[in-house]
Order: C-alpha cells, then sequence, then structure tokens
C-alpha cells in the first residue's frame, strides 16, 4: 500500500509539473500574439498616416507652386 501512494503522488507531481509547463507555454504564445497585434496597429497607424499626409503635402505643394 505504501508503494502505491509514492506512485500516485510521483504521478501527481509529474501531473503538476506537466500543467506549470502547459501554463508557461500558454503565456508565452499570449504575449506573442499581443506583441504581434501591437505591431500590426503600428504598421497600420503609419500607412494611414503616409496616406494622408503624402497627398496633402502633394496638393499643398503643387497648388502653391500653381498659384
Amino acid at each position: 500500500m505504501g508503494t502505491n501512494q509514492k506512485v500516485t503522488a510521483k504521478q501527481r507531481a509529474e501531473r503538476i509539473k506537466a500543467a506549470e509547463e502547459r501554463e508557461k507555454r500558454e503565456k508565452a504564445r499570449r504575449e506573442a500574439e499581443a506583441r504581434g497585434k501591437k505591431i500590426f496597429t503600428i504598421i497600420v497607424c503609419v500607412i494611414l498616416v503616409l496616406a494622408l499626409g503624402i497627398p496633402t503635402v502633394a496638393l499643398a505643394f503643387l497648388g502653391g507652386g500653381a498659384a
């Protein structure tokens, strides 16, 4: 009976270790996902600024030159 409890304790320790490992991997995956979303957001903002800014500057430049 004593050996059976020892094996159970060992199995429980292994399960806890496996659960901690899964949790650590999940946390790393979530952090990578969040970082990816931030980078995507920054890229979209830069594209929008350029898309809105370049025509405005071009119009101002061309309009100023024609006037």
